[in-house]
This record gives structure tokens, sequence and C-alpha cells, in this order.
């Protein structure tokens, strides 16, 4: 009964760490954004994973284009900015859809007989199968 409890907040835990290193990237009056190393974090925490694959085929007018539409989306009040609070709960839900996906597509792997429980024989096969 624990074990699926466990494992959530284990992905849970893994999929909202922050990174170690903080790396200012906005600059009031620069015209172009640069990604730094490491941009990809920023990519998959503000779009989500497949999103930000998505987002690496695009051409630069496209990309404007989709943030757009997604910056809409993000602006609860409609007022025409984003506040912390708003950017705050766009992250989570993106991170927390990220979670639930995640769960759901390594659920499974870990339930080897298909009734939607993990045993703790299961887990253990799973996770370490070959070595036991």
């Amino acid at each position: 009964r624990a074990l699926p409890a466990l494992l959530l907040l284990l992905l849970a835990a893994g999929a909202l760490g922050k990174p170690t290193a903080r790396q200012e990237r906005a600059r009031a009056g620069a015209a172009q954004h640069e990604d730094r190393p490491g941009f990809q974090y920023d990519h998959e925490a503000f779009l989500g994973k497949e999103e930000a694959r998505s987002f690496d085929q695009l051409s630069p007018e496209e990309s404007r284009e989709r943030l757009g539409k997604i910056v809409d989306r993000i602006d609860d009040d409609k007022d025409g900015y984003i506040t912390t609070e708003e950017l705050k709960t766009w992250i989570k839900r993106v991170q927390k859809r990220y979670i639930y996906e995640n769960v759901a597509k390594v659920w499974k792997d870990y339930d080897l007989n298909k009734d939607d429980k993990i045993a703790w024989e299961e887990y253990k096969q799973a996770t370490y199968g070959y070595y036991l």
C-alpha cells in the first residue's frame, strides 16, 4: 500500500528539485535571449519536458508565436502582465503534469502482473531484476 505513495513522493522530489547554480538570464535592454549551458532545465520547467522538445524543432518565429500563446495562458487575470504568482502557478502546474505523466509511464514497468498494484517483489524485480 505504501509503496505507490513512496514511489510518487520519490518521483515528485526528483522532478521538483532545484538547480544547484542560479544563473541570471534577464538583462535590462537585452534584445535577444541568449541560452547558456543548462537552459534546458528552464525550458522544461516552463514548458514541460515534451513541449520543450517540440520547441527545439521550431524556427525562432514559430517559437515566439507559440510562447506568446503560452504567456496568454499564464496570465490568469488577463491584465496583460505576468506576475510572479502567475508564473509560479504555471510552473507548478507544468511540473505536476510531468509527475503524473511520468508515474503513469513507469507504473507499467513496475506493475508486472498488471493488477494496478505494485507489490514489493514486483518493485524489486523491476528495479534490480537481473541483479537478483
